[in-house]
């Protein structure tokens, strides 16, 4: 028999690589003889660049500024000419000192300097992974780490963030790294909604950043401002509201073109082919609910294991959706332990019996 495990990292719990070896634990102590395949994944947020490292790309890092201004040692993967950057490396929640939120300061700008640093290693292609972000500055930080001047009416630069963008008057990009123009940017995101309005990355997502209603108006404002001196058509774009509005950005001023990130990381790890002659597949992600189907990486592997005829279990914290789903069966922690908190904080012994319980019942 061989097992595909394929899981999503579990948020703020435990990465996909630590879910799959405690997986493949509990499924070993029932079918010992069992040939597993781990493939590590993400969909385009946390996780990512783990993923792609394991399936050979070389780490590089470098220190960049964090979303509030701080110190930070970000890394990336290069293989061959292909750079592929995690964005929350740089501009993540996770890298916020002391997870204190600042949903109106927090800068894109250490993404920016990544890329640089990116092209610094000779990459003429640069995938970029954006979930996971501090941010709510429309990629403007990044803009000015690449060399572009921002001003207010004074012709001073204006200050980082999202809410600083209402007193921007000028943007010159006269002076943008002229090596941008020769690279192919790639946007890996399962996001889809637009810069503006009632599904624009203001309202959406910024009070997960922290904002509260006032601030989030305040926000949707500075982005609203920032779209009309850009001008073009690409606020109402899908994905330009992904990762705080940096996907406007990426596509204004980087020309570049959105994939959806868990069908960009499966073909990254090969994934098609290390399922060949699979009896069946395990994936998993902390919450399985009405987001899922959407595009995260649980149902990315689904399409590709349905192309294949090849069953898949689902392996979550908990399930919001049970039917309809697809999955041939959906396991979760919360039907072993009821407390979640006790469910993120401690999940390996929870996941090795799911494991268990998954080889008893494929090998009845």
């Amino acid at each position: 028999m061989k097992i595909v495990i394929a899981p999503d990292s579990f948020k703020g719990s435990a990465s996909s690589s630590d879910i799959a070896q405690w997986i493949e634990s509990g499924i070993l102590s029932v079918i010992p003889d069992c040939e597993t395949v781990k493939i590590a994944i993400g969909d385009g947020g946390e996780g990512s660049l783990d993923a792609v490292l394991r399936a050979g790309f070389t780490a590089h890092s470098c220190d960049v500024l964090g979303p509030v201004g701080n110190p930070v040692t970000a890394h990336f993967g290069i293989r061959g000419e292909i750079a592929f950057i995690e964005m929350a490396q740089a501009s993540g929640l996770a890298q916020l000192p002391g997870g204190s939120k600042a949903p109106l300061d927090a800068s894109s700008f250490g993404t920016g300097q990544m890329i640089c640093a990116a092209l610094d290693t000779g990459a003429n292609q640069i995938i970029l992974a954006i979930g996971g972000t501090a941010t709510t500055d429309a990629g403007a930080g990044a803009l000015q780490a690449l060399g572009a001047k921002l001003t207010d009416a004074s012709g001073n630069e204006i200050a980082p963030g999202g809410a600083a963008l209402i007193n921007c008057v000028a943007i010159d990009i006269s002076g943008l790294d002229s090596r941008l123009a020769d690279i192919s940017f790639t946007l890996a995101s399962d996001v889809t909604n637009p810069l503006l309005g009632d599904h624009g990355a203001a309202r959406v997502f910024s009070p997960q950043k922290g904002a509260t209603p006032e601030e989030v108006e305040a926000l949707e404002q500075s982005l609203t401002h920032f779209a009309s001196l850009v001008g073009g058509h690409y606020a109402s774009a899908a994905g330009a509201g992904a990762a705080g509005g940096f996907g406007f950005m990426a596509y204004q001023f980087l020309n570049a073109q959105a994939q959806s990130g868990i069908d960009l990381i499966l073909d990254l790890v090969d994934f098609d082919s290390k399922i060949m002659g699979a009896d069946c597949i395990i994936t998993g992600e902390g919450r399985f609910d009405s987001q899922s189907v959407q595009g995260k990486a649980p149902w990315g592997i689904l399409q590709r294991a349905e192309r294949l005829s090849i069953p898949t279990l689902l392996v979550c914290g908990s399930a919001d959706l049970q039917h309809g789903s697809h999955f041939q069966e959906i396991y979760t922690l919360t039907s072993l332990e009821a407390d979640i908190e006790k469910c993120i904080s401690n999940p390996a012994p929870l996941v090795k019996q799911l494991g268990a319980q998954i080889a008893s019942h494929i090998s009845a």
